[in-house]
């Protein structure tokens, strides 16, 4: 990971507290997948918290299953899974071991090895104007089925692994990047305990999924 310049990985401690101060404190965090072709990076922008079984909109809500039983397990763990029959989602699992709660990786802003996330979402990007396009950037990693593309995360590749692991592909690093400012609102894309302000983004960064803020 050296190519990102010096960062420090988060540990599976960063993730053993409610989800709705994780989700925010992940705001300007990098996601990262160590591929054999480079490192791939991307700053998360846009977040969402699930609290459990106590909350209509989780997974969780209906109790321990075979399908989310990452939910349950200890702090740090990676939660894929396939929605609308076409795309996955990433969340990370939060709370003491046996607890459930989440938070949903929903954007993503572009940092490291750009052209290798925007080939995997079959994006063409000019190498002068398109690594300056923003719109045309949105579309590699803004939105939760857009990240896990850009990043190639699928539940069979990656459901339950730890993104605190030394040895995980998949890891979550500090750079040092300072958020000014952070926005909480509704969720979106659910209909049960929609109304919850538990969806966090950077204010004014334009690569929020819909209007940034």
């Amino acid at each position: 990971m050296n190519s990102l310049g010096r960062v420090t990985l988060l540990e599976a401690e960063f993730f053993n507290r409610d989800p709705r101060r994780v989700a925010r404190e992940l705001l300007g965090k990098l996601l990262v997948r160590k591929t054999p072709r480079g490192i791939l990076a991307g700053r998360i922008v846009e977040t969402e918290a699930y609290l459990g079984q106590g909350d209509a909109a989780a997974h969780a809500a209906a109790g321990r299953t075979a399908r989310n039983a990452v939910l349950f397990g200890p702090p740090g763990r990676a939660y894929v899974y396939f929605i609308y029959g076409n795309h996955y989602c990433l969340n990370v699992s939060c709370l003491p071991d046996g607890m459930p709660g989440c938070v949903l990786f929903r954007a993503l802003e572009p940092v490291n090895g750009t052209e290798q996330m925007a080939k995997a979402r079959g994006i063409e990007l000019a190498r002068e104007s398109g690594l300056k396009n923003i719109s045309l950037l949105k579309k590699i990693s803004s939105g939760p089925g857009r990240l896990t593309a850009a990043l190639g995360i699928t539940r069979e590749r990656d459901n339950g692994k730890s993104l605190a692991s030394p040895r995980s592909d998949l890891r979550i690093a500090d750079d040092g990047y300072r958020v000014r400012r952070t926005v909480a609102t509704p969720r979106i894309g659910v209909v049960k305990a929609a109304e919850q302000p538990l969806r966090y983004v950077i204010a004014g960064n334009p690569f929020v999924s819909g209007r940034s803020l």
